[in-house]
């Protein structure tokens, strides 16, 4: 049963987001709006069918994509599933009950009901269009419904030749591919034009051509998401490549600083290592040079100090020696100054 709620108390209870809310009906597509009042009504939604949550979607939507197509398009499917395998049960039954014809009758049957379904749809476009007031496109249509007409009177000339007079008077039926309802062969041009016309024919025409809408819609969308997704993950991935180079680049300045400051390490270490040479190559020298100095002089010294010592040998030695003599020319004197004292006392 249909949930069916006024505007203020579904703003109040409910969002058109929630998931009691029948997608369908907010896309305008819920078989159970499109073919209530037909002979097939499916009767209230099970699920809330709101006007007013309807035209919260519709602004909403024009903001952002909530891809309600993809719910809508599961309901279809399933209703249009339905249809068919009804359809192609009616054909099974049609073919159980009705007499068997040779392949050529039945060729020519189906063309006397192709043309009867072109008859009917032109029909209904001519009635649509008068009731718009398009009257002379309407006349235009006429016409053409008169052209099949003579087409329909020639087929079924040929098939009434092909089939025994009996056989001919009994009603072939035939399946709308569309509503699944029976259709006649010998059906009239009214009878064509209000099925085809109908509601009821033209709600299924409006779900099928719903269904197939939502479906380009959703493949679009779907396009659309997918070529987003590989724009996005293609900026990201320039983006991780911009940064995997900045990285790289940092770290090749970083590696860069890292050697040139080993350079200059190595640098100073040399220049160091060049001063440090330079300085004990000078303290070598100033080491030589005052070893140099010293052995010079102590050489000079030495040298000095034997020419001294040479000096003071000789001054004791000539000191010795005039100290010899002066004793000996005391003693010579006192030897001698006793020899004239004795001469002296001799004489005396």
């Amino acid at each position: 049963m249909c949930c069916v709620l006024t505007g203020d108390e579904s703003r109040q209870r409910v969002k058109f987001t929630d998931e009691r809310v029948c997608k369908s009906h907010l896309l305008n597509c819920c078989p159970h709006d499109i073919l209530s009042g037909t002979r097939m009504d499916l009767g209230e939604c099970s699920k809330i069918h709101d006007l007013a949550l309807r035209a919260d979607y519709e602004i909403a939507s024009k903001e952002r994509d909530l891809f309600f197509e993809l719910d809508a398009v599961d309901h279809l499917e399933s209703f249009i599933a339905d249809c068919d395998r009804r359809t192609e049960l009616a054909k099974k039954r049609l073919a159980e009950t009705q007499e068997e014809i040779s392949a050529e009758v039945a060729a020519k049957a189906e063309k006397v009901h192709e043309l009867n379904e072109e008859i009917g749809k032109l029909l209904a476009k001519a009635e649509q269009l008068g009731a718009e007031g398009n009257v002379d496109e309407a006349q235009t249509v006429l016409q053409e419904v008169e052209k099949v007409r003579t087409k329909k009177k020639d087929a079924e000339e040929e098939y009434r030749n092909s089939m025994p007079a009996s056989s001919f008077q009994q009603q072939k039926l035939r399946v709308c591919e569309v509503c699944s309802a029976y259709l006649g062969l010998h059906d009239n041009d009214r009878r064509l034009a209000d099925h085809f016309g109908g509601k009821l024919h033209l709600g299924f025409i409006q779900i099928r051509e719903k269904l197939e809408q939502l479906k380009k819609t959703v493949q679009d969308k779907q396009e659309r998401r997918n070529q987003e997704r590989l724009r996005r993950r293609e900026e990201r991935e320039r983006e991780e490549r911009m940064k995997k180079r900045t990285k790289s680049r940092s770290r090749e300045r970083k590696r860069s600083r890292s050697r040139e400051r080993d350079r200059e390490r190595r640098r100073r270490r040399s220049r160091s290592a060049s001063r440090e040479k330079r300085r004990s190559r000078s303290k070598e020298r100033d080491r030589r040079r005052r070893h140099r100095s010293r052995s010079r002089s102590r050489s000079r010294h030495s040298r000095e100090h034997s020419h001294k010592s040479s000096r003071d040998r000789d001054r004791e030695r000539e000191s010795k020696r005039s100290s010899s003599e002066r004793r000996a020319d005391g003693l010579n004197g006192r030897t001698e100054s006793r020899r004239h004292d004795d001469r002296e006392a001799g004489e005396i």
